[in-house]
């Protein structure tokens, strides 16, 4: 197992507890060297419920270890004595892993009835956070989930919705409003909010969705082939996506109460998709073509995340902003190829694969996008690039578990993520004004009368040799920068005009420019032509 600071995914403790977290009723014992309930602070940190995870910890120590002996089974006993669960699940860590021990016959001492207990005893050390969690949904399913009639009216699940998930309660909301506004009620939610009964019950829905390519996909495959149930597992992200998607249903549902004699589903008109019931749904169609917005027209945006977001906010980016995709990426390796085939003709090369965030910042570096949209790592890349990043996935940082409504499903996901899009290039603006005239603006003042001439000494320097002598012209004195390029005195104060925030990217923007054009040196005359070429 490779270790770092800052991983993508956390390890396969981090995915059976998001699973297990989700759920009433249900309870963790980690068999494992103390300290490895650090999920729990995790938890607490960014989960905004009021509720305790549930989780316990069956220390394992050197001492035990030298005797025979194993604390499982009275962990077991004491959880079962004290939270009386309706299902435990007992998880390995790669310390007790090493040692081989037999999980299955330590949970048969502890005399807790077998039907309460699920060993998980998955292989920490070549699994990791998303295939642990979603492998834990399949077993949960495949062990409760049984064959019955369904529902009257037309149902559906949801599944893979969990703890610790992307914008999850408001992705919910807007997912139950778009259904409840067809005419199709929710049956489970899974694992967020089920217990052991709610996962018997998954069979009487018509339908499962699944929009999460990482975890709850799979399950929705066995629901399938075992009972034979339809699925959809597209991502409702952007506006006609969310169009599509609500097509899928109907069609999808439609086809099940054919057989039923159930009367069709119908589109309603789409101002009932809206809060207010009467406005259009969303506003980017019509924003994507203002002042505003038109200026993000053929931007560089690069993105980075897991698999589902980001071939959804790819398409998202140039197909409803119009904006240049220079780059994309994924740390998702069980998903690259499905994401390769999903993004076809939207990239202009290889899709990046990779779980090292050194190697994607050092992109971002050398690219310099307008904006990125990625996880919280690219968040802290970009901010010592002076480069635009907005969240869009896992890992995430507390400012993405929020309160209020933030979806990043349906079409009040679709305007979520364009105000994301326009703020996080646009609000680096007032960062400027501030920098800008909290002064009133002198200091610009006096650089700029100097850049217009007036003899000044630049950088301490004496060019003369002589007290008060004139300072030769700009052009004459120059200064050299790392790569070989210099800037002479009024090219830099031309430079210090440019906002702040977007100074680094001028300047590289402008010596890839300059050397295009065979020019060692970037004078006045070279910037002002490299603003023009580049669209300044």
């Amino acid at each position: 197992m490779r270790l770092a600071f800052w991983l993508y995914e956390g390890t396969a403790l981090h995915g059976i507890s998001r699973i297990t977290n989700s759920m009433k009723g249900v309870h963790t014992v980690y068999h494992a060297p103390q300290g490895d309930d650090y999920i729990t602070a995790t938890y607490s940190m960014l989960e905004r419920t009021p509720d305790f995870p549930g989780l316990s910890i069956s220390v394992v120590r050197g001492r035990d270890l030298a005797q025979g002996v194993s604390r499982l089974p009275g962990t077991l006993q004491q959880v079962a004595h004290h939270y009386s669960p309706d299902l435990t699940v007992i998880a390995p860590s790669c310390s007790t892993a090493l040692l081989q021990e037999d999980l299955h016959q330590l949970a048969a001492h502890s005399g807790v009835p077998e039907e309460k207990l699920l060993v998980y005893a998955l292989n920490p050390f070549r699994v990791s956070e998303n295939e642990a969690a979603d492998g834990l949904l399949v077993e949960l399913v495949k062990r409760f989930a049984v064959a019955q009639e369904k529902t009257s009216r037309p149902s559906v699940n949801l599944l893979g919705f969990t703890s610790l998930g992307f914008h999850l309660r408001a992705n919910l909301t807007s997912l139950r409003r778009m259904l409840q506004t067809l005419g199709v009620s929710v049956n489970v939610v899974a694992p967020w909010g089920a217990g052991i009964e709610d996962l018997r019950k998954l069979p009487a829905a018509w339908l499962n969705i699944a929009p999460y390519r990482e975890i709850g996909a799979t399950a929705a495959s066995y629901l399938g082939e075992t009972f034979g149930m339809p699925a959809i597992f597209e991502a409702p992200i952007g506006v006609e996506p969310t169009l599509a998607w609500l097509a899928s249903v109907i069609e999808k549902i439609n086809a099940v109460g054919a057989e039923r004699g159930v009367p069709p589903v119908s589109m309603p008109k789409l101002n009932a998709f809206s809060l207010d019931g009467m406005s259009a749904p969303s506003g980017v169609p019509w924003f994507a073509r203002t002042a505003d917005m038109e200026s993000f027209s053929n931007k560089r945006a690069f993105v980075f995340g897991d698999a589902t977001h980001t071939v959804s906010i790819v398409k998202f980016l140039r197909d409803e902003l119009g904006m240049q995709i220079i780059g994309a990426g994924t740390y998702m390796h069980r998903h690259a190829d499905a994401v390769r085939k999903e993004l076809e003709g939207y990239l202009p090369g290889e899709l990046m694969v990779t779980d090292k965030f050194q190697d994607v910042s050092k992109v971002i570096e050398d690219e310099m996008p307008d904006l990125v949209c990625g996880t919280q790592m690219e968040r802290h890349s970009c901010r010592k690039l002076d480069v635009p990043c907005m969240v869009i996935c896992p890992p995430t940082h507390i400012e993405n578990h929020l309160l209020g409504y933030y979806p990043f499903f349906g079409f009040d996901g679709a305007d979520v993520i364009a105000d994301r899009v326009y703020l996080s290039c646009k609000l680096g603006l007032e960062k400027h004004l501030i920098d800008f005239f909290g002064d009133a603006g002198l200091e610009y003042e006096d650089e700029a009368s100097a850049s217009e001439g007036a003899p000044h000494a630049s950088n301490g320097h004496d060019n003369s040799g002589a007290p008060g002598s004139p300072v030769p012209s700009s052009p004459a004195h120059s200064a050299m920068d790392a790569d070989g390029m210099s800037w002479t005195d009024e090219a830099e104060n031309m430079l210090k005009k440019v906002p702040f925030f977007v100074r680094k990217k001028v300047r590289k923007n402008t010596e890839n420019f300059a050397r295009d054009q065979g020019e060692s040196t970037v004078t006045a005359d070279v910037f002002r032509q490299a603003k023009e070429s580049l669209g300044g």
